[in-house]
């Protein structure tokens, strides 16, 4: 009995512990189950978020990039649209310039045709007087003849001699005045006649006029590009203003580099030579000599090109290749800010105008009106007068003498003994006059800076000399086998003195002198 209740009680004793178990097992799980839905809730409220958050950076960043997209088309259309404005407005411009030239010549025919008429008028008048006069005459005549054989015992051939007598003085005093008023008439006619002319030659060449600059800009494929420019240390920049003799302004501007410097010839071949490096990409001190060399080379081709297209717009031949050369070199020379090549075409084309309207030979005319200033080019380098050195060249290279004579007098520093003179005179006067035309301050300066130039090359051993940052500075190259380095600060006193006692200018001057040697091998 003891052993069937234990035994009871053990199995009750189990199966309460297997149900406590079977209970405990069902909460646990529900308990962990419920645990780990709240996880994958939390899980799924936080991907739902970061999917939020990532959605509205991406719309925002869309909105943005349409944003941008809208400006970036809105400036396009702004830009096209401000071209287009512009373009728009030049044409109107000249639109309405052509048209008040009509309106000009309209009223400058009308104005003829009035003048013609009244002259016409005038002259008819004149004659109606003249036959009253002569009717008058001859009665006066008639009465007088018949008194005299009436009053007198004269024979009719001596009155005829006292009439004619007094006739004779009459006709003196008569004669006197109306030469008098014709020579008025001849002046103002012949002062109309030449103030039309030059009027005509005028309205017909309308050129336009701009002042040089001192500066060029040469376009840049990236900004990544001015560091190789300048080179490690500044070395490259350094080299290409040694050689060319212009300052290298490398700022902030995007994608562009500034070449400063007043001679128009050395700026024109840095530029040529920066574009070359550029595009070739291989830019260090050896290879920026050679290509200087090279644009210098085909600065000499440029100048011919210029010279010849010159000549050929004009319609002037058989130039000698000298003087086609020179013409050339105008381009690259300004005279009070007006670029020398274009003054010198527009005083051709007057001259050519002046003479047709005049009955004289046209080509004479623009030939000398083309080759009037060629003494500017070698002028720094020979002595004398641009006039005088200008004929002196035409002479040598077998012109013409009316193109000589006016050359020589178109400053009236050799007495005018050909109209053509006269021509190249009133022509240059009035290219230069033009409103705009030319500016005293730029010619000024750039006098100043060749005159800095001029009193370093003074010196003996000095190779090169360029003026830079606008005069404010001057570097020379000596020749190293005649000036050492002990000198060399000696020899940059001297021009310092020498600077202070010849010139006038604003501020100071630094004087920098540049001794280089240089070894040089072939391997072969």
């Amino acid at each position: 009995m003891f052993n069937e209740t234990s035994t009871l009680v053990r199995s009750l004793s189990y199966s309460v512990t297997a149900v406590i178990l079977i209970l405990s097992g069902y909460f646990l799980s529900k308990f962990f189950a419920s645990k780990k839905i709240k996880q994958a809730e939390h899980l799924a409220k936080e991907l739902r978020e970061t999917a939020q958050r990532e959605v509205e950076h991406r719309k925002k960043e869309a909105e943005l990039a349409a944003k941008d997209l809208m400006i970036k088309i809105r400036q396009d259309f702004e830009k096209e649209t401000k071209e287009r404005r512009e373009e728009m407005s030049a044409s109107e411009k000249r639109i309405l310039q052509k048209e008040e030239n009509l309106e000009r010549r309209a009223d400058l025919l009308e104005k003829k045709e009035k003048d013609t008429n009244a002259r016409l008028n005038t002259l008819h008048q004149d004659e109606l007087v003249l036959k009253q006069k002569n009717e008058q005459l001859e009665k006066l005549i008639a009465e007088e003849k018949q008194r005299l054989q009436t009053i007198s015992s004269l024979t009719p051939e001596e009155a005829k001699k006292i009439l004619l007598s007094r006739l004779d003085e009459e006709l003196v005093h008569e004669k006197a005045a109306v030469l008098r008023k014709m020579e008025e008439e001849i002046r103002e006619e012949s002062d109309k006649k030449a103030r039309e002319i030059i009027t005509t030659a005028i309205q017909r060449c309308a050129s336009d006029h701009a002042s040089e600059t001192t500066v060029s800009v040469v376009s840049l494929p990236s900004d990544e590009m001015k560091g190789r420019i300048i080179g490690r240390e500044g070395r490259n920049i350094r080299a290409l203003e040694m050689a060319t003799g212009v300052d290298i302004i490398i700022d902030d501007t995007p994608e562009a580099v500034t070449i400063s410097g007043f001679d128009m010839m050395r700026r024109e071949i840095a530029r040529m030579a920066l574009e070359s490096l550029i595009t070739d990409g291989r830019i260090h001190p050896g290879r920026i000599e050679e290509v200087v060399e090279k644009a210098k080379k085909e600065m000499e081709n440029k100048i011919k090109e210029e010279g010849e297209r010159a000549a050929f717009d004009l319609g002037v031949h058989g130039m000698h290749p000298e003087l086609i050369k020179l013409v050339g070199k105008l381009k690259y020379r300004t005279s009070f800010g007006q670029n020398a090549l274009q003054h010198t075409k527009e005083v051709a084309t007057l001259m050519g105008l002046m003479a047709t309207q005049l009955g004289l030979d046209p080509k004479i005319a623009k030939r000398a009106g083309l080759l009037h200033d060629i003494g500017k080019v070698v002028s720094p380098d020979v002595e004398g007068t641009h006039a005088l050195i200008g004929a002196n060249l035409a002479r040598k290279h077998n012109e013409s003498e009316d193109v000589i004579k006016a050359i020589e007098a178109h400053h009236e520093e050799v007495e005018m003994s050909t109209i053509y003179g006269v021509l190249v005179c009133a022509a240059d006067a009035i290219s230069a006059a033009r409103p705009g035309a030319r500016a005293e301050t730029l010619e000024t300066y750039i006098k100043r800076l060749e005159a800095l130039e001029a009193i370093a090359n003074g010196f003996k051993g000095v190779e090169k000399a360029y003026a830079l940052q606008a005069g404010r500075e001057i570097r020379i190259m000596v020749n190293p086998e005649q000036i050492n380095d002990e000198t060399s600060i000696v020899f940059a006193r001297d021009i310092r003195k020498k600077i202070e006692e010849t010139m006038e200018y604003p501020g100071q001057i630094k004087v920098i002198v540049i001794r280089e040697t240089r070894a040089v091998e072939y391997a072969k």
